[in-house]
């Protein structure tokens, strides 16, 4: 979150006055986040010109530096319109040294690699590839930005909004005299988004202003500081439990864990928090807690809405892979849509970064000999396939361990499969898993935990995976490949009615070879499969289809999902890579969903909030009667089982924390209200909403009660949205944090907050009570 005033002109002197006070508050918030004296941090705040590479022509040198609140990124411009350009450190995902990105590594020379490095943003802002006038600057550039991205995001909660409103009341005041004036205080309220009259202004300045003389300074600006931000609903929380001394004593705190959060714990846990976040040494050593250390432990781990034993990997992993739901990327490659979008190893890397384990490659023939991954008869870009393997070797397994699938949807002549296979047994070496584990045929698949860093081809082959194993098939293998096969599946097959071109195509025994545990066959039907399908063969199913069988005969998908893989893909038709909704598909166990990561929403929303349990590895263990041959189980019926566990949730929405702006113009505030959304199976979908709260998205407080009836609890997942209220339009998006139902926490817990792109929004969160019941 940003102030974004526009700075003013300033004479001569002011601008002096300005600079001095400009040291000062760099010095305090180098301070903030522990890196005073840093000699990174003080390159950066000094700045420096880069050259930014666009092409290979197009090479401008820019000066950029970091600005006094060490947060926020400026750099010239040579627009006239936007003379100067800003970006916030918190947007960055990542800082790269040396020529990594493609554009570094087109239009670069090799031995600029020590001097070149790339910021990435979070969502789809363009990277920027810079060159460093020396290695040694580079090597401040990119420390220096990588301590202050670690360094920010790990203030706690309470320092993050000490830093952000510091800085914005440091911004408000324009003519640098250290006071606030109505007017400023005014500004400075729009910038942290609320809204509020001039009698109110009033009211808080003759409630500070102990000099009376209309305006606050020293401190009376911390006294307003401390109005602001005073969190009335903790107040009464804290207040109600503190019976020691006027704080929490160990006995307390264990009360109030036991009774509102329904943690069977000890004391010696109560004593642990209270070691572990209280921030007055005084009251730590008599093993008692503030109220500034109660709100630092509601901030924390703990004291979030998701279960911090589930931010781990705590499900079994070591079953087959069928039983579990799989993180599954659809057009992997491509940034925006799939007409016109651009292609991108980078793409890949996002994907596997958020743990995506299943990534998709539309591979075509090169015009130079080497095989391209693009969108078929499309005008997307085009990126070299053995690029596209070398991106995803060295990113795999960063954020899991657990094995990727390479989803090969292959157009390519005999020949490039050969350099195919080429080069995914020479880049991926001994990871590219390309014979059965172990010395004898399998019945089953290996599980997640036999396949850890290893990698997976899902795609057509020639014979049985039994022939593998057989030297008598050997023979027959060779004359095999000059065979017309079918190597059609149903998403080459919406492709070819698209085009009106035939898809079928030789393939190639090099590239047969290292298709072991996911080979690609045409859906006959459930009986069919029952009868004819190994358990080494999947299917493919456009979305039209999955859905049809997941409502009309979900019993039956169900069951041929219990010990066979599926892989549901988008319709050819959305051509804006939109995505349909994938709770129905995972209610009928379908492991492979593929989504079209680059694309944001709700759909993806769900899909973070599913694999954003078990410690994030993109493998979430289905339901036991999604895994069991002998499942009665039907989403759409609902008969008797073990699955129906009626429980009610029962929600009090009661605040919000620091809301941003979703509009950039100085005077728009947002008139918050939060939909609180079940999604499962169809007797538990449901959603309701609280009031909307105008002109306040710093503070705004509901203290609204709903009550949700879940039958399938297992299934649920339970999204917060916050929304912007509009009367007379769409309601615009603010932020969202979905949580799997069997992941929550009983009794007050902060939300955390996500944008439209799925990263966390630093200091904005919800604040609400929860309570699960088993129903009478």
């Amino acid at each position: 979150m940003q102030c974004i005033r526009k700075e003013t002109s300033r004479s001569k002197s002011e601008e002096l006055v300005h600079q001095a006070q400009s040291l000062r508050v760099a010095s305090l918030n180098s301070k903030l986040l522990g890196m005073e004296d840093d000699p990174d941090l003080q390159f950066l705040l000094s700045g420096a010109g880069l050259v930014k590479v666009r092409s290979s022509s197009w090479k401008k040198t820019r000066f950029f530096k970091l600005q006094e609140d060490c947060k926020t990124m400026w750099h010239e411009s040579k627009k006239t319109l936007r003379s100067k350009q800003t970006f916030s450190v918190e947007d960055i995902d990542s800082v790269r040294s040396g020529r990594q990105t493609e554009g570094l590594k087109k239009y670069t020379e090799e031995a600029l690699d020590p001097r070149v490095f790339s910021i990435l943003f979070k969502g789809r802002r363009k990277n920027l590839d810079l060159i460093a006038n020396s290695e040694g600057e580079a090597k401040h550039w990119v420390s220096g930005l990588e301590k202050v991205i670690f360094n920010l995001s790990n203030l706690s909660q309470q320092s993050k909004t000490e830093h952000w409103i510091y800085n914005c009341l440091r911004k408000a005041d324009i003519n640098c005299d250290n006071k606030m004036s109505p007017q400023e205080l005014i500004n400075f309220l729009h910038d942290i988004n609320i809204e509020v009259d001039d009698e109110y202004v009033q009211m808080l300045i003759e409630k500070c202003d102990q000099s009376k003389c209309g305006s606050l300074e020293g401190e009376e600006i911390q006294h307003f500081y401390e109005i602001l931000t005073q969190r009335e609903e903790i107040d009464v929380i804290y207040g109600a439990y503190a019976k020691t001394e006027g704080m929490l004593s160990a006995a307390n705190l264990l009360d109030f864990l036991q009774k509102e959060q329904k943690e069977q714990v000890d004391l010696s846990y109560a004593a642990q928090l209270i070691e572990k976040y209280e921030v007055d040494e005084t009251a730590k050593a008599k093993q008692q807690m503030t109220k500034d250390g109660f709100l630092m432990y509601l901030h924390q781990p703990e004291g979030l809405i998701m279960n911090p034993a589930h931010k781990r990997v705590y499900q079994d992993m070591q079953q087959p892979l069928n039983h579990y739901f799989i993180s599954s990327s659809h057009n992997t490659y491509l940034m925006e849509d799939q007409l016109k979008g651009p292609s991108s190893t980078e793409a890949y890397i996002r994907a596997l970064m958020k743990s995506c384990r299943c990534v998709e490659l539309d591979i075509w023939d090169g015009s130079d000999g080497e095989p391209v991954i693009y969108h078929g008869y499309t005008l997307t870009s085009k990126i070299l396939f053995k690029d596209a393997i070398k991106a995803i070797k060295e990113y795999a397994f960063k954020t899991s361990e657990y094995p990727v699938i390479l989803s090969l949807e292959n157009h390519c002549s005999v020949e490039q499969q050969k350099l195919m296979a080429h080069h995914m047994t020479s880049i991926l070496g001994s990871a590219l898993v390309t014979k059965p584990l172990g010395d004898h045929m399998p019945t089953e698949l290996p599980s997640p935990e036999d396949l850890k860093r290893r990698f997976l081809i899902k795609g057509k082959r020639l014979n049985k995976l039994e022939a593998s194993l057989s030297d008598q098939a050997s023979a027959e293998e060779e004359e095999s490949v000059t065979e017309e096969e079918d190597c059609r599946d149903d998403e080459e097959e919406s492709e070819k009615n698209l085009s009106g071109k035939s898809k079928t195509l030789k393939l190639a025994k090099e590239l047969s070879d290292i298709v072991i545990y996911c080979k690609s066959v045409k859906f006959q039907g459930f009986e069919h499969a029952q009868t004819h399908q190994a358990f080494y063969e999947m299917c493919s199913f456009k979305e039209g289809d999955a859905f049809k069988f997941a409502e009309k005969s979900a019993f039956e998908y169900i069951h041929h999902n219990v010990d066979k893989l599926s892989r549901i893909y988008p319709s050819a038709f959305r051509t804006d890579s939109s995505n349909y909704d994938p709770v129905p598909l995972w209610n009928a166990g379908c492991q492979i969903v593929a989504l079209n990561f680059q694309t944001p929403g709700p759909e993806m929303d769900l899909n973070q909030g599913l694999f954003g349990q078990n410690g994030l590895c993109g493998y979430v263990l289905k339901p036991s009667y999604l895994r069991d041959k002998a499942s009665e189980f039907d989403p759409i019926t609902l008969t008797r089982g073990p699955w129906l566990k009626h429980k009610e949730l029962h929600v009090m929405v009661i605040s919000a924390q620091q809301l941003p702006k979703v509009s950039q113009k100085m005077a728009s505030v947002v008139d918050p209200l939060v939909r609180v959304e079940i999604h499962g199976v169809p007797a538990d979908e449901t959603e309701k909403e609280t009031r909307h709260i105008q002109n306040n998205g710093f503070n705004p407080m509901w203290n609204e009660n709903f009550q949700f009836d879940l039958y399938v609890p297992e299934l649920a997942l339970v999204r917060f949205v916050v929304e912007d209220y509009d009367a007379v339009s769409n309601n615009d998006f603010i932020g969202q944090c979905t949580v799997p139902f069997t992941s929550l926490q009983n009794g007050y817990r902060h939300v955390p907050l996500f944008n439209e792109n799925g990263d966390l929004l630093s200091s904005a969160g919800l604040f609400v009570h929860t309570m699960v019941v088993n129903a009478e």
